[in-house]
């Protein structure tokens, strides 16, 4: 299994001045940023656009840019985000569109590539892409807005994910988004999720960096 990570959501940040919410991550030395992409049609919701990764990289960010597109049409997008500064782009199985040309087109760009499930997506739905991907991540609430109570349901999904990887010797990171807070995280880690997307949970956190080590001391 990878190296524990957690992956704070700038969505759950302070909208007025998102830079210093990232600089904050950068301070307590979490490598990464998770950044919810929405376009109010995938899901009831609009959050950033390409525009906002760029400010962010020239008010100096060198976060690892973990990039979730939830849109209908993705394949439509990459390339603006990639050259906005994303590290890795992820895209939904649930649309119907090229998937496998997407993940080419996004590696073919330099960013990493993943694939994410809704909750009500059966982890088959991803098994032919998995030798194309950098990240598989499973959705633990139904995707839209934060804040939302975690789904222990979706642990044999991860178990399931996890189980693959392994038997099939792939290497791509199985993140789980969704309600992560302290006390959830010890069970989704032991269902073979190494990767901790935590927002509200995170950002409200008066000890922001006990949190992270919490993560840490799960390797």
């Amino acid at each position: 299994m990878p190296t524990p990570l957690l992956a704070p959501s700038l969505l759950a940040g302070d909208h007025a001045n998102l830079a210093a919410s990232a600089a904050r991550v950068g301070q307590l030395g979490i490598p990464w940023l998770h950044l919810d992409i929405m376009d109010g049609h995938f899901v009831p919701n609009l959050t950033f656009g390409p525009e906002t990764l760029a400010a962010l990289r020239r008010a100096g960010s060198k976060l690892f840019f973990d990039t979730h597109l939830m849109l209908s049409e993705p394949h439509r997008y990459v390339e603006p985000f990639a050259k906005a500064g994303a590290n890795l782009i992820s895209i939904h199985i649930e649309p119907a569109y090229d998937h496998a040309g997407t993940l080419a087109r996004i590696r073919a760009l330099g960013c990493q590539a993943g694939i994410v499930l809704n909750p009500d997506t059966p982890a088959d739905a991803v098994a032919h892409l998995l030798d194309q991907v950098d990240l598989v991540l499973v959705m633990t609430v139904q995707p839209g807005f934060g804040g939302q109570a975690f789904r222990p349901g979706m642990l044999p999904k991860l178990r399931q994910l996890a189980a693959w990887r392994r038997e099939r010797g792939h290497t791509w990171r199985l993140e789980v988004d969704g309600g992560i807070d302290l006390a959830n995280l010890p069970d989704c880690h032991a269902a073979g999720a190494d990767t901790f997307v935590a927002g509200t949970s995170f950002f409200r956190s008066p000890d922001q960096a006990g949190f992270a080590a919490t993560v840490a001391r799960l390797a």
